[in-house]
């Protein structure tokens, strides 16, 4: 959405935040003014429409007693609940004045988004609203948080793209064109590359698919970058999962396009950091493959080799994201990382255990590290649930014939995978179960239906205060 600088000869629907009503006699005629005298109290929190029309005025009185997270999330809110009365005038733009602007606008960019690829009136459903004004004084501020906004976009866009125009290899184009776009390095290794590094993970979980799988490096460098480490982000890239030969029923594999949402977090993140030119050095890991049951896949009982020679007795080929990431973690360790985050709709376990309104978080990095990374969730909303990460769970993978099994049992789900994980690991790490807020079927507020691009603003806000 593209942001302009309001000035007074602006002409157009108006969206005033206030926390005094005489902040408002500036913008208001007497009548309107009285009107919102008479009526705030009836629309605390809520944006009361003062005139309607080609140039409609609404206000909307901010609840001074909230937190500075819970205020900027209220904002962003009312930000949707604008850009759905602005579509619903037809207009193209509306400029938003008064307080709390970036987090209105940041609302109404998110709540603005529309995924009409396959629609063949896209014309006809298009939202009208295209524009937002801001005074000059916010416009720095609300064109920084559109990179962030950008990002969350095009991973959206992923999430919502069907497999049949989203394989691994239309992945990895996605992420050169994006590199192309933001100036990052992108490098793709194919299945033979695959096959010499002994990804023994990936290979496996691609054993039933016609495609071919993908291991995608995307690198930011800049010059004078702050960290003497990289921080590396690994994204579960599984494009479509049936869950192989350990079939899903097809109620729970409807929306399984959305598999590859931690992926397309990555993309979206390395994007962003590099359109933004944080000055830090970030890299980003997507293993990449559909889960299919074909005629050579990979089945229960099978044992594999992960890439650092660890043996794994496959006991359920659903639980094929940490096959893949596990690779990803080993090639991790050849950047001596100061920290590595990955990202997946790894378990169902994490969705019942939190549903759609948070991430699943764990990991061996630290608490003043996860501490940094919760404040983030809570500054964006993308908040992160701390679970128990001890060593005790690590019992649940032991296997009979092999170094460990794939899955742990029925309970601590979510846990034992993020076990599974760390066990590929020499660093400090931290797991990000977004299985619950990656994919929605309803709409919340300003996270849409479909792909809601989750962890790209949280590793972004983290990101950038790490670089600060």
């Amino acid at each position: 959405m593209k942001v302009s600088t309001y000035t007074p000869d602006y002409t157009g629907p108006l969206a005033i935040v206030y926390e005094n009503l005489k902040e408002l006699a500036s913008h208001l005629d007497p009548e309107q003014q009285a009107r919102a005298e008479a009526l705030a109290d009836k629309f605390d929190e809520q944006w009361l429409e003062l005139q309607s029309g080609a140039n409609t005025t609404w206000v909307y009185k901010v609840n001074s007693s909230l937190d500075t997270d819970a205020r900027a999330e209220k904002m962003r809110q009312a930000g949707n609940a604008l850009c759905l009365n602005a579509n619903a005038l037809f207009t193209d733009r509306v400029a938003i004045l008064g307080h709390h602007v970036p987090s209105v606008a940041e609302g109404a960019a998110l709540g603005n988004y529309q995924f009409l690829s396959y629609f063949s009136d896209q014309h006809k459903r298009r939202n009208s609203l295209v524009q937002l004004f801001v005074e000059a004084d916010h416009e720095a501020t609300v064109q920084a948080q559109a990179v962030a906004v950008m990002g969350t976009v095009f991973a959206r866009d992923l999430v919502n793209t069907p497999v049949i125009d989203l394989t691994a290899t239309d992945l990895a184009n996605e992420a050169k064109a994006a590199g192309k776009r933001h100036g990052f390095s992108v490098e793709i290794l194919e299945k033979k590359q695959i096959e010499s590094l002994k990804m023994g993970g990936l290979l496996a979980v691609n054993y039933g698919s016609t495609e071919p799988p993908v291991f995608i490096i995307m690198e930011h460098k800049p010059a004078g970058a702050t960290n003497e480490k990289p921080i590396v982000l690994a994204g579960k890239g599984v494009v479509y999962d049936t869950g192989g030969l350990s079939l899903k029923p097809t109620n729970y594999m409807d929306d399984m396009k959305s598999d590859m949402g931690g992926a397309a977090a990555v993309l979206g993140t390395i994007s962003a950091v590099a359109e933004a030119n944080l000055p830090l050095h970030v890299i980003g890991l997507v293993p990449a493959t559909d889960n299919r049951p074909g005629g050579n896949a990979v089945t229960p009982g099978d044992v594999i080799t992960i890439s650092d020679g660890t043996t794994v007795e496959v006991m359920n080929t659903d639980a094929e994201g940490r096959l893949i990431l596990s690779d990803a973690l080993v090639y991790a360790k050849r950047y001596n990382p100061e920290l590595v985050i990955d990202l997946a709709t790894l378990t169902g376990a994490a969705a019942r255990a939190i549903g759609h309104y948070a991430i699943v978080g764990m990991g061996n990095a630290g608490a003043e590290t996860m501490s940094t990374l919760q404040a983030s969730g809570l500054a964006t909303h993308e908040r992160v649930v701390e679970f128990p990460f001890w060593d005790e769970y690590k019992e649940l993978l032991k296997s009979p014939i092999a170094d460990m099994k794939n899955i742990g049992g029925a309970e601590a789900g979510a846990i034992t995978a993020g076990k599974f994980l760390e066990h590929f690991t020499d660093y400090p790490y931290i797991h990000l179960d977004i299985a619950g807020p990656a994919f929605l079927k309803k709409r919340i507020g300003y996270r849409v239906e479909g792909g809601t691009g989750v962890g790209v603003r949280l590793l972004f806000d983290f990101l950038s205060k790490k670089s600060a």
